[in-house]
């Protein structure tokens, strides 16, 4: 986000404020209470925000890990594209390899054990 951003969204949270302020004293609230359920709602706002970005964060579904994702299969695919059939090959076989050992493993974790 660009500088000039931030202080647009900024400035538009300052002007709907104002605004909910205004609709609050129109609707018949004194200017005390406008201005007490007005701070309530930008408060619940901004809370509300920080939880959606915390959540992003929580859950690695920013722009930044996205990024990063989409370069590292970029990497993986360049390399797979420059293998040769024989080394594609080869590394198919030592990855069928791996999976009838995993196989084997989860297989044998089921078994009875007098130890």
């Amino acid at each position: 986000m660009r500088r000039i951003d931030a202080l647009g969204i900024g400035f538009g949270v300052f002007v709907a404020g104002g605004l909910v302020y205004l609709l609050f004293q129109f609707v018949g609230l004194d200017t005390i209470d406008a201005g007490i359920w007005t701070q309530l709602l930008l408060v619940v706002g901004l809370i509300g925000w920080t939880a959606t970005y915390l959540f992003r964060v929580v859950t690695r579904n920013m722009t930044y890990h996205q990024q990063l994702k989409d370069y590292e299969d970029a990497v993986l695919q360049k390399r797979l594209d420059e293998m040769s059939p024989e080394e594609l090959a080869k590394l198919q076989a030592e990855l069928e390899q791996e999976k009838q050992a995993d196989g084997q493993l989860a297989a044998g974790d089921g078994k009875d054990s007098d130890g």
